[in-house]
């Protein structure tokens, strides 16, 4: 890109903007080939991309508002929401015959929902709460935070990893509007007990929401396969909302969900329509009011194009992935798996001193595997998390190798530590004694937000001397080619404090182009 940044005095030629766009690309991490396990869902089917492409474009400029003014989006949505009901134990002849749903632009946006439509039909009361285990994801306190709704955490036993029902149970109170449950929990890839806390929730008069984002499109077919997965969906009885992301495991491009409730009742307050003004009336089934319909065709022609029988062969590749991915760390002196694999998640865990994960995972970055840390919380301890798609299937012979070799690495390098200045600057601060220079100090420190100069880190164990390398964001600012000592702080210091230094460091990354 050059000084001019994204608006030019002239206009520039379509094929270098083009290139322009593939040369930034060049510096992410690569979505297809089995290497990256977070963030994308590859399913290594050939022409897929292509298809979505078209599919994409041919509804790009659709727009989502009115669904009379384009009944092509109408009829896609109403056809993956069926989908995606059918899929999860809804409709004629089922458990929940009168199943409805609505296409968000994902699982978080999912989730607020969910949330708004428990709040919304409980107007009587002044303060809502929602009941959700600690392995829930981010997004129920995300929508707790945006809908001003209190949020009442429930722990999970270490060693299941899943909440009891008598603790859920105990949590509800008279202002509960929500339990929530996960099938799978993102972190560790563990079914909760839906079956019993959708009972407790029914008990108490409660709406009870499974968060499936995950697993709510893989889960069926696995179970198709003979895997034992327990009973998550609209079969349970009480379970009065569903929410499943298409752009995980039904292999759609980014930015569709479904969000799904037991009957029209349900979903009702879910909807926001106003008509006190000059203007059109306006009426959103979900948060966005303009939607474009190119997700929504992508995923339409996607789902069309693979089928059951691709869904079915796609999960058994994913199957036999996490099976000889498990058996790699299993392989590996130190590392244990954290829970044995019942989805599409292998999440592993270190018992020794000497093997450090955070440099682990630097060090299987090296290699070209790009894995995903998870910071120690409430007695858990970190852990690296691998969501396994269809793609890594090829690859499983040449990871085990390779994590042995970065595991041989790491120990050879040491665990990461921590300058004593930076960890007393650290234990002595709160969210709320954070400031500019303070932020900008530790930033540098770790490599964040300075001059590439002297913002990388020279091995995993101390920040590196001036004259290092570092990758640089288009923005211009640096990002460390290592950051074992950015988890290993992040590890050190209490959870608001992680939150609030997480903020702040991505807040310098993200900087106006002028």
């Amino acid at each position: 890109m050059d000084d001019e940044g994204a608006l030019p005095g002239e206009g520039v030629p379509a094929a270098r903007v083009l290139d322009e766009i593939r040369a930034l690309r060049a510096a992410d991490r690569p979505t297809h080939g089995g290497r990256l396990f977070a963030y994308v869902y590859d399913p290594g089917v050939a022409g897929l991309d292509e298809l979505a492409r078209a599919a994409y474009g041919e509804s790009a400029h659709v727009n989502g508002l009115d669904p009379t003014a384009f009944p092509s989006l109408l009829a896609m949505e109403n056809a993956l929401v069926g989908a995606a009901a059918r899929l999860l134990g809804g409709g004629p002849g089922t458990n929940a015959p009168d199943v409805v749903g609505s296409v968000t632009g994902g699982g978080t946006e999912s989730l607020i929902l969910a949330v708004k439509a428990a709040r919304d039909a409980r107007p009587d009361l002044a303060e809502p709460r929602i009941v959700v285990p600690v392995s829930g994801h981010a997004a129920f306190a995300k929508a707790a935070h945006y809908l001003r709704v209190a949020l009442d955490p429930v722990p999970v036993d270490p060693a299941t990893l899943r909440p009891a029902v008598a603790d859920v149970a105990a949590a509800i109170r008279p202002e509960t509007v929500l339990v929530a449950c996960s099938a799978p929990a993102y972190a560790h890839g563990v079914v909760d007990p839906v079956t019993e806390i959708a009972a407790v929730a029914a008990a108490a008069g409660i709406r009870c929401h499974v968060d499936a984002c995950f697993g709510g499109w893989t889960l069926p077919w696995l179970r198709r396969l003979g895997a034992p997965v327990p009973p998550f969906d609209f079969a349970v009885d009480g379970v009065t909302s569903i929410s499943v992301d298409l752009h995980k495991y039904a292999y759609a491009p980014k930015g569709v969900s479904v969000l799904l409730h037991r009957d029209a009742g349900l979903r009702a307050p879910q909807y926001f329509a106003y008509a006190d003004w000059p203007g059109y009336t306006m009426v959103n089934p979900v948060i966005a009011s303009t939607r474009s319909g190119g997700p929504i065709a992508a995923a339409y022609a996607t789902l069309r194009h693979l089928g059951e029988d691709g869904y079915l062969r796609l999960a058994a590749l994913t199957r036999e992935a996490v099976s000889g991915l498990a058996d790699a760390v299993r392989a590996v002196d130190g590392l244990r798996l954290l829970a044995e694999p019942e989805s599409t998640v292998v999440c592993f865990t270190s018992d020794d001193p000497g093997l450090d994960l955070f440099v682990l995972v630097d060090e299987l970055t090296a290699r070209g595997w790009h894995t995903q840390p998870q910071l120690a919380y409430a007695g858990l301890p970190a852990s690296v998390h691998l969501t396994v798609t269809a793609a890594v299937a090829p690859r499983v012979a040449d990871f085990a190798p390779a994590l042995a070799d970065a595991a041989a690495a790491a120990r050879a390098a040491g665990p990461v530590v921590l300058p004593a200045e930076l960890l007393a600057l650290a234990g002595s601060l709160t969210p709320e004694a954070l400031t500019p220079e303070l932020v900008a100090g530790l930033a540098a420190g770790l490599g964040l937000g300075a001059d590439p100069a002297a913002s990388t880190t020279d091995g995993p164990g101390s920040p590196a001397p001036a004259g290092g390398t570092g990758a640089t964001t288009p923005a211009g600012g640096p990002l460390p080619d290592r950051t074992a000592v950015v988890n290993a702080l992040l590890d050190a210091v209490p959870v608001r404090l992680r939150e609030r230094l997480l903020a702040e460091f991505v807040g310098l990354l993200q900087r106006p182009t002028w």
